[in-house]
């Protein structure tokens, strides 16, 4: 990376900060290096040791503790939220393994996460097009008036319309009446044993829906499909849950939930995807199964309270200033990528 592609990255990540210092979120600084991780079934972690001194003769065996890289500081953010309840962002790295080095993908790399108290998913797609307005003129290219995309208002798509118009049928009828297989075969599209309808959906959605995403405006797919497993809040009608994803230039960009605050739904969704993981993560790692807790009522400052009602974006920061500078790969805006930076 060049001087003038350097100083532009940090001009970026400043004025994130000065976004979210003016209005009042506390920037945190969690661990990286965490002993239990919220279980995704989706993605690989990195496991490592942390060795204890001996404290004996010289070759006794040392006690280790395995401890993992996160994949993004959503569960230590989320216990500073059940005990300060106030509205956090984090610039943080994180990992993720068996990705792939490339455009748009990198193991390790830079994510901003944001949470707003007393907010749902809409309000925070509110706040993201004020952020994507706030940024623009501190870009090189905002400020020479040559950004050729207009990057708000967001394009809102619900995922039931996407799939109708760009796969041809109706997601959610589909799914009713076990015709989900049919209809990706139709689509090309080979199924393999024992897939079931997250898995088919994911693979329509990623060969027939995201190629199609219009690339002129960001676009915010939103009401995601209640059977992918999420930890996001359920929506009134049962069969949608408040989510939405961020594609701008067809780049995925960030995923935002109304957070669930329900501790049994919670619970749930670690026992489920903790057991996903067991049996089929190529690098298993520890759940803490009493993570729900921090969702039950507690006492703070002499008076019980629940989890507060909030919602969090994970949004790639690396991904953004790409976009911002201009530029078709990540690799470019890296100080250091991993193909031939190391």
């Amino acid at each position: 990376m060049d001087l003038e592609l350097l100083q532009e990255r940090a001009r970026i990540i400043r004025s994130v900060r000065c976004f979210f210092d003016d209005r009042c979120y506390l920037e945190t600084d969690t661990p990286l290096l965490s002993p239990d991780l919220i279980p995704e079934s989706c993605l690989e972690v990195f496991e490592t040791q942390r060795i204890f001194p001996s404290g004996g003769a010289s070759g006794q065996t040392r006690n280790a503790q395995t401890c993992y890289l996160i994949p993004s500081p959503e569960i230590w953010m989320k216990k500073l939220i059940a005990r300060h309840r106030v509205s956090l962002y984090q610039i943080c790295k994180s990992f993720r393994n068996g990705e792939s080095v490339g455009r748009i993908h990198s193991p390790e790399f830079t994510m901003l996460e944001y949470y707003t108290m007393d907010a749902d998913y809409k309000d925070s797609l509110c706040i993201t097009e004020e952020f994507f307005e706030a940024l623009l003129p501190h870009s090189a290219a905002g400020r020479a008036g040559t950004y050729p995309e207009r990057l708000s208002p967001f394009l809102r798509i619900t995922m039931e319309e996407a799939f109708k118009k760009w796969a041809g049928f109706n997601l959610f009828e589909a799914v009713e009446e076990g015709a989900l297989a049919g209809e990706a075969r139709r689509l090309g599209l080979e199924i393999g044993p024992g897939l079931g309808d997250a898995e088919i959906y994911d693979l329509i959605f990623i060969h027939a829906v995201e190629p199609c995403l219009p690339r002129d405006r960001p676009v915010a797919l939103i009401d995601y499909p209640a059977f992918v497993p999420c930890l996001a809040r359920k929506s009134a009608d049962g069969k949608t849950v408040e989510r939405w994803e961020l594609y701008v230039r067809g780049i995925e960009l960030a995923n935002c939930f109304s957070e669930e605050t329900d501790p049994q739904e919670v619970r749930r969704f670690f026992t489920s995807e903790a057991a996903a993981k067991e049996r089929a993560a190529l690098v298993p790692h520890r759940v803490d199964h009493d993570y729900w807790n921090i969702f039950l009522p507690q006492e703070v400052q002499g008076r019980t309270m629940l989890f507060p009602r909030c919602s969090g974006v994970a949004l790639g920061l690396d991904r953004l200033i790409m976009v911002l500078t201009g530029r078709s790969s990540i690799e470019s805006v890296l100080p250091f990528p991993m193909n031939g930076g190391f």
